[in-house]
């Protein structure tokens, strides 16, 4: 088991690599060239910048089992596919059962926004959303 993070625009990078860490699970930064992230005691993998090339880059490393952090759907999916355990950066588990609905909630938001629609962004990340992640990436981490 490993965990890996999809680390462009990911506010959970240092709480994720912590407690990694401390359960002795190896950790995977993977990022863009225009968001190089290291953190001690984690590797980082920098991936040249392109439409979903960290996504498909982190896709090809995962393994049944491994924890994925993303907030992307889509890569929840692929990684749900290969038989990852993946949660985003609040502490929602994505699993078969919602991420259909999920997907199909961004597909009608891309077409509002398409349409000229302005749709509310998410709101500001509070110190409760962070607990939120650390609990939910507890129960994923080995005792």
């Amino acid at each position: 088991m490993k965990v890996l993070i999809d680390a462009d625009g990911c506010p959970v990078v240092d709480i994720t690599v912590k407690e990694a860490l401390r359960r002795s699970v190896s950790c995977l930064i993977l990022c863009d060239t225009s968001h190089e992230i290291y953190r001690d005691g984690a590797e980082t993998v920098i991936i040249s910048r392109g439409s979903d090339s960290v996504d498909f880059a982190l896709v090809n490393r995962v393994e049944p089992g491994d924890i994925v952090v993303t907030q992307d759907y889509g890569l929840a999916a692929m990684c749900l596919a290969k038989g990852a355990l993946v949660i985003n950066q609040n502490g929602l588990r994505f699993t078969e059962g919602n991420i259909d609905a999920l997907l199909m909630s961004r597909h009608i938001s891309k077409k509002l926004r398409s349409s000229g629609s302005h749709l509310k962004g998410p709101p500001k990340r509070k110190p409760a959303d962070d607990k939120a992640f650390l609990e939910a990436l507890t129960e994923l981490l080995p005792k």
